[in-house]
């Protein structure tokens, strides 16, 4: 993992678990303070009950710090979404987070995971970019509230020794 933080010691304080209906709160206060357009509440509720979804909170101190989401469909992973509360950023935790979620990938079998992201977010495409990702194509006009475009990124996943297919 690289960081423009040093010290990334903290990172084994974090705590990693399943989100659930009980974190909501939380999350749609670290999703509006990171986004342009926030995803509701029942878009997370459909999520959770969704088998396909995968979606981690990260805890310091027992605060939401950060979470993780994604789709795992066949052998194809999709991160669906991925905020880090303000107060951690640029210290490792989103990188910390991608990985998590592309080593949950792996241990379900994907190959290759996939991701759309603001054409103007690029402290996060610089993230992906450093963890692997490649652009892959432009999506026109993809976030409504803003007509900005989406860049699809995508990553190989290496798979593990012994599987076939």
């Amino acid at each position: 993992m690289t960081s423009d933080y040093d010290d990334l010691a903290w990172l084994k304080s974090v705590e990693i678990a399943p989100m659930t209906a009980g974190d909501l709160d939380e999350v749609l206060y670290v999703e509006q303070e990171s986004f342009p357009s926030a995803w509701s509440r029942a878009s997370y509720e459909r999520d959770l009950a969704n088998p396909n979804s995968h979606y981690y909170c990260a805890r310091l101190q027992g605060k939401l710090v950060g979470y993780v989401g994604m789709w795992i469909i066949l052998d194809e992973a999709h991160l669906t979404t991925i905020a880090v509360h303000s107060s951690c950023r640029r210290r490792g935790l989103g990188s910390y987070l991608v990985h998590l979620a592309i080593d949950l990938a792996r241990r379900n079998r994907a190959k290759r995971m996939t991701l759309e992201v603001r054409e103007k977010n690029i402290p996060a495409i610089e993230l992906y970019r450093k963890l692997g990702f490649v652009r892959k194509g432009c999506l026109r006009r993809y976030y409504g509230d803003t007509g900005e475009n989406g860049i699809v990124m995508w990553r190989i996943l290496e798979v593990e020794m012994g599987d076939s297919c």
